[in-house]
């Protein structure tokens, strides 16, 4: 038996093993796959990753979520957008052997979550989120999207009416559309505008023919172990990955206390408490992390399936695993994962333009909603270095500040370098004014995923 609530405000809360047949169950399993995939299967494109080691480690990373979070979430942990900024910055042109220095950072980020975790259950949340307030986090997030503009520029430069079929489409639907349509429009965008390459020309189906119906998702020789055991290991790019990667964790931990927070002002329960925050970090950090190990984006619980749940009311965790499982059948099949990475560079052009925006966007609401004070002169101060290195640095003729270091020459990006001075002069100037409370949830206005659009209880109460 399922032991979720009866009721959460006006609103009956089903219990899925109970009261729902077993074709429904597998309908609502489904339904979060539809709800993840779009934006899951986004992340590989524009980083170069495999697709089907993606859905394999989405799937895997959720089952794991659960299992150390007692079972008791409801969230699906789907690919982070957060981390595109650092693929780029170490493996700006997708290059497989850079990308396993990329991972490597990533997996060393995911353990940064333990650490968050750890001092959570030592001091409690309220005294360690003094230290990453919404004035260093919103121009972090500002600072991604804006380094990840030129790369949206250069796709769409392949081919600009493509890549606008999917940018007009993906707003259309968004804005106009109704039902369904209005819930997926980036999803839609992205069709449309394969479809219109396809049409043209601009695709060769060869790699879909020529891939298998069922294969393993992984290569070894694109995991991270593999540097370790090929002898072309360079150390400095190693720890220069580590450098640029591991600050982007202070912005999509904060993420992760949003989405849970979210997620349980949805179902009715303050999962801040229980499991607690120690317990989701540490889940979202582990399969963030082994996820990256095996050459797969990193993991993040995703909003979209929270919209799900807003959606059913069937906040049964058994549904995500449901999905979860769905995922990992998924992963097994080359010719489906091909069918996505044969997508021309301006359709993903066309739809990372709109994307990298909305992240600098989001770090402007981050900013908004929780009233940050920029009559502060400490406030103006620490955004404005953040910005400014974290760009200026990024467009620089190196891209990264070089520091040589006997034989080793270790780079700092401009990402890595704005955060910490953030973090490190919060720390220093008086005047902090952020609280966070545990005893209901917390609106940290962090949010970096691709929502595809309103659900339809969104769509309900804005009529």
């Amino acid at each position: 038996m399922s032991n979720m609530n009866s009721q959460v405000g006006d609103h009956p809360v089903y219990d899925a093993r109970s009261e729902l047949s077993g074709g429904k169950i597998a309908i609502l399993g489904v339904q979060h796959v539809f709800a993840m995939f779009g934006a899951t299967v986004l992340v590989p494109l524009l980083t170069g990753l495999s697709v089907s080691n993606t859905l394999l480690w989405a799937g895997l990373g959720t089952l794991l979520f659960h299992l150390i979070s007692k079972k008791k979430v409801p969230a699906f942990l789907g690919s982070s957008f957060a981390f595109l900024a650092g693929y780029a910055a170490i493996a700006p042109n997708q290059e497989p052997d850079l990308l396993r220095y990329a991972c490597f950072g990533v997996a060393c980020a995911g353990l940064a979550y333990l650490v968050l975790a750890a001092l959570f259950r030592t001091f409690g949340a309220s005294k360690v989120m003094k230290f990453f307030p919404p004035i260093v986090t919103g121009p972090i997030i500002i600072a991604i999207g804006l380094n990840l503009s030129a790369s949206a520029i250069a796709n769409c430069e392949t081919n600009w009416l493509v890549a606008l079929v999917a940018i007009v489409v993906g707003i259309v639907c968004n804005i106009w559309g109704k039902g369904m349509i209005k819930i997926v429009p980036i999803l839609l965008g992205v069709i449309a505008s394969y479809a219109v390459a396809a049409v043209i020309g601009l695709i060769d189906f060869t790699p879909v023919m020529e891939a298998n119906w069922i294969g393993m998702p992984f290569q070894y020789e694109r995991t991270v172990f593999s540097l370790f055991t090929d002898g072309t290991l360079n150390s400095g790019l190693l720890i220069s990955a580590v450098i640029t990667i591991v600050p982007i964790a202070f912005a999509t931990m904060m993420e992760h206390i949003g989405d849970i927070s979210a997620i349980s002002s949805t179902v009715g329960r303050n999962f801040i408490k229980d499991p607690g925050l120690h317990r989701t970090l540490t889940g979202d950090g582990l399969a963030t992390a082994l996820a990256s190990l095996f050459g797969a984006p990193a993991n993040t619980t995703y909003g979209e399936n929270t919209g799900v749940l807003t959606l059913t009311k069937v906040y049964d965790p058994m549904i995500i695993r449901i999905a979860a499982g769905i995922a990992i059948v998924l992963s097994f099949c080359p010719k489906f994962a091909a069918i996505i990475e044969v997508m021309p560079a301006a359709t993903i052009g066309g739809i990372s333009l709109v994307l990298y925006g909305m992240i600098s966007a989001v770090g402007v609401r981050n900013i908004v909603e929780t009233q940050v004070d920029f009559t502060k002169s400490r406030n103006v101060l620490i955004a404005a270095l953040i910005l400014v290195l974290s760009v200026g640095i990024n467009f620089s003729s190196t891209g990264a500040i070089q520091i040589p270091l006997g034989s080793v020459t270790i780079g700092f990006s401009g990402l890595a370098t704005g955060s910490l001075v953030g973090i490190l002069l919060n720390a220093i100037l008086p005047g902090k004014d952020y609280n966070f409370g545990e005893d209901g949830p917390n609106k940290t206005g962090v949010d970096l995923q691709i929502h595809q659009g309103e659900n339809f209880a969104d769509q309900k109460r804005r009529k």
